[in-house]
């Protein structure tokens, strides 16, 4: 096994490995080269976390990817037409894009790029930053390759964004956007070079040809990272935020509120499903400190999809319904908690983290996260296996949901009570007997006596 490949082993998630020899499963009959490419890459030689697959084809992409579909069950969500391009959506949660090895040629700045089929080496060359321009041979004959013709690898152990093109920013101005976000999730530095290839595109202010769409598309990547308040922060003082909309600026831009935001957005579930129903509650938060007017005219200007708008705008009224039935006081037991929650859209439960001044909301919500879905994460894999029936049926499925709910409600055993032990009582204070002198003589004894003992306690002398 190449180093490589037990290296990308190492770094997926048991979900992510299954992708991946799922996609090689349908690509090996139809005989297509097939590579790992781009962030996958980046992030398992830069030591992060894989988020996406990013596979490339040497052939027709789009047929693969409906075989893929056909094969493993997954779902198409997006595909580029002009790129062919699909994004795919599997069972487990986990995203995978599949895309043609490609030629991009720009007539003007900004403008549709004319693609054609080219080889892997090709397709490398002419990507965005060198960091991204790495591959991963998946081909029987040459299984864990690492073709890295731009010299990746070695910007990766620098920690630098290096620009593959010096009319990169000219050809796709969108990348000027993309450094931006790439620099904020790496902690990467710029490179020199491509530091005033920045400048030089800056100053020819390419940024305004970019299509509003290709604004939209960034904006909802945005969402999906980890720390979108330092990256839209970041673009507000390179200039760029003006670029989604002029109300942002200034005052307006809720770097607060999405802050607030991807604090609750880790208690999610960390996957490419989830992430990508992040931006509704995002736009929420981002927008919040808009006036209607501004609000309504947002999308337009974004030439924003209309699916895209609605899990936005359409997201609140959804979420009342959700609401009313977590402040329902017929929620007694955890497990009702539990299952109500589990089966809610997560786009839902965070608004509802995000916007909700019912504390029983907040509570129950709360709860959910940080007590009831550990327990259930804590089922081991052989409890699983004892759950009665065939997984996939219905029986399965609602003797899966009574186990759940015995879980979660059971109460703790009680210790036995220890025995009360009486406290030992204090020793009685111990009586000193007091010797007369001579002289003394004891009240009422009318005698006198020498050396003779008195209990103090109940003699009082008196001295003659």
């Amino acid at each position: 096994m190449s180093d490589y490949i037990y290296m990308l082993e190492s770094h997926l998630s048991p979900d992510q490995n299954r992708v991946v020899a799922e996609v090689q499963k349908a690509a090996e009959p139809a005989g297509i080269n097939l590579f790992l490419t781009g962030g996958a890459m980046r992030d398992m030689l830069g030591g992060f976390r894989i988020r996406d697959l990013d596979f490339v084809v040497e052939g027709s992409a789009l047929k693969l990817a409906k075989t893929v579909c056909e094969q493993s069950g997954a779902r198409m969500i997006a595909f580029d037409e002009n790129r062919k391009s699909a994004e795919l959506v599997f069972p487990s949660g986990v995203t995978a894009q599949i895309a043609m090895s490609r030629q991009e040629k720009y007539a003007r700045a900004g403008a549709k790029p004319q693609v054609s089929p080219a080889t892997i080496q090709e397709d490398l060359r002419g990507r965005d930053f060198t960091c991204n321009s790495i591959a991963l041979s998946l081909n029987r004959a040459s299984r864990g390759l690492l073709l890295d013709p731009m010299n990746g690898l070695a910007d990766i152990g620098r920690r630098e964004l290096r620009a593959t093109s010096a009319y990169g920013f000219y050809d796709d101005p969108t990348r000027l956007l993309r450094l931006e976000r790439f620099r904020i999730r790496l902690a990467f530095t710029l490179e020199e070079r491509t530091r005033m290839q920045v400048a030089n595109a800056r100053e020819a202010e390419v940024e305004k040809l970019i299509p509003p769409r290709a604004l939209a598309e960034e904006m909802k990547r945005i969402a999906m990272e980890d720390s979108p308040a330092d990256i839209l922060k970041a673009l507000d003082e390179a200039g760029l935020l003006v670029l989604f909309s002029s109300s942002l600026s200034g005052a307006k831009l809720n770097l607060a509120g999405i802050g607030k935001f991807e604090k609750l957005a880790r208690m999610l579930p960390d996957e490419g499903l989830a992430r990508v129903t992040r931006f509704g509650p995002f736009l929420y938060a981002l927008t919040e400190k808009l006036t209607p007017r501004e609000r309504q005219a947002f999308p337009k200007a974004l030439d924003m999809p209309k699916e895209d708008t609605d899990l936005w705008l359409k997201l609140e009224p959804r979420a009342k319904k959700f609401e009313t039935a977590l402040r329902s006081a017929r929620l007694r037991k955890p497990s009702q908690v539990y299952h109500l929650v589990a089966a809610a859209p997560p786009d839902e439960v965070l608004l509802l983290l995000y916007r909700s001044t019912f504390k029983p909301v907040q509570d129950r919500l709360r709860a959910y996260f940080q007590k009831y879905l550990p327990a259930v994460q804590e089922i081991t894999a052989e409890e699983w296996a004892a759950v009665e029936g065939k997984p996939g049926t219905p029986r399965y499925a609602k003797a899966r949901q009574d186990f759940v709910s015995h879980r979660l409600d059971r109460r703790p055993p009680r210790k036995p009570a220890e025995p009360v032990v009486p406290a030992p009582a204090p020793p009685e204070p111990a009586v000193v007997p007091r010797v007369r002198p001579t002289g003394e003589r004891s009240r009422g004894a009318g005698v006198q006596s020498g050396g003779t003992l008195e209990n103090p306690a109940t003699t009082q002398s008196k001295q003659v």
